[in-house]
């Protein structure tokens, strides 16, 4: 199953190999048991190379129903990302005067509020919903790069005040309530549900040839 493609030109910070202009993911909309998710697979692809046909992509009637995305247009954005799980326990812990004096004086908190943009994403740091799981490549035994992020919600929570883009706002006519039909398809637009609320995080090493890739799937 098609599930994101992004052309260089729409991620210019994002190192693609030499020759490669296009990155497809795919994968098996199926439950995996080492992961209990789909498999992704990735494809570097040259779209000059290739061809003019778009066939509708299948969808098996087999398959996990909250596997198979809508069709759906991304508009990439570029924001800052912090970290929140993967933020050094001792970097955290001399910020806490900081943070707390955010909250008292804007009521914005930085975990919940400012730190991981949420959605779909390429780059910055993996939104997860359990303790941090970063893999380390097979190849050379280096930290792999967080390439991409598919995740289950654009927004969730709180992360509406941030993450809800403006446009999207006067649907909701000022309630921010999940159960206000403003919300339908601003939250998953893409109708996946991904271990309730959870996410599958892509990595590669950009050290070694290829780009060997692998990934991690957390849920809420």
């Amino acid at each position: 199953m098609p599930v994101l493609q992004l052309f260089a030109d729409d991620v210019p910070e994002l190192p693609f190999p030499a020759d490669a202009d296009l990155l497809q993911v795919l994968w098996c909309p199926y439950i995996h048991l080492r992961s209990f998710a789909p498999r992704p697979q990735l494809y570097w692809r040259n779209s000059s190379r290739c061809g003019d046909d778009h066939p509708q992509p299948p969808r098996p009637r087999d398959a996990q129903p909250e596997f198979l995305p809508n069709p759906c247009v991304v508009h990439p954005e570029r924001v800052v990302d912090y970290p929140r799980g993967d933020m050094p326990r001792e970097l955290s812990d001399s910020l806490e005067d900081r943070f707390e004096q955010l909250r008292e004086t804007t009521g914005w908190d930085y975990e919940q509020d400012l730190a991981v943009s949420s959605g779909v994403k390429a780059g910055g740091y993996p939104t997860w919903t359990q303790e941090p799981d970063w893999p380390n490549c097979s190849g050379c035994g280096a930290p792999m790069e967080h390439l991409l992020t598919i995740n289950s919600m654009e927004f969730n929570g709180s992360g509406w005040r941030v993450w809800l883009p403006w446009e999207d706002r006067p649907a909701t006519d000022g309630e921010m309530d999940f159960r206000h039909p403003g919300f339908a398809g601003k939250c998953s637009p893409h109708g996946l549900s991904l271990g309730d609320g959870g996410g599958i995080y892509i990595f590669d090493c950009r050290a070694c040839p290829y780009y060997p890739y692998t990934y991690r799937f957390d849920g809420s």
